[in-house]
């Protein structure tokens, strides 16, 4: 039982506050500034083609023409 009062004892202070400062760390990488393009480029992805998917390089043919299978 000395162990597991030990951890407990650990994870009630020490591990509590590192996870709390880990957390404060990424709500700031996040809210940084300058990532709002980052973002907002990120979210687009779904409608940068919205007739087709995106052509393979070096062809005129949207993908979706093209059997998935190569």
């Amino acid at each position: 039982m000395e162990t597991y009062t030990a951890l407990r004892q650990f994870a009630d202070s020490w591990a509590l506050l590192f996870l709390f400062l880990f957390f404060g760390a990424v709500i700031l990488w996040v809210l940084r500034p300058g990532s709002g393009k980052t973002y907002q480029d990120t979210a687009d992805i779904p409608f940068r083609h919205e007739d087709a998917p995106a052509p393979r390089e070096g062809r005129d043919q949207p993908a979706a023409n093209e059997e998935a299978r190569t």
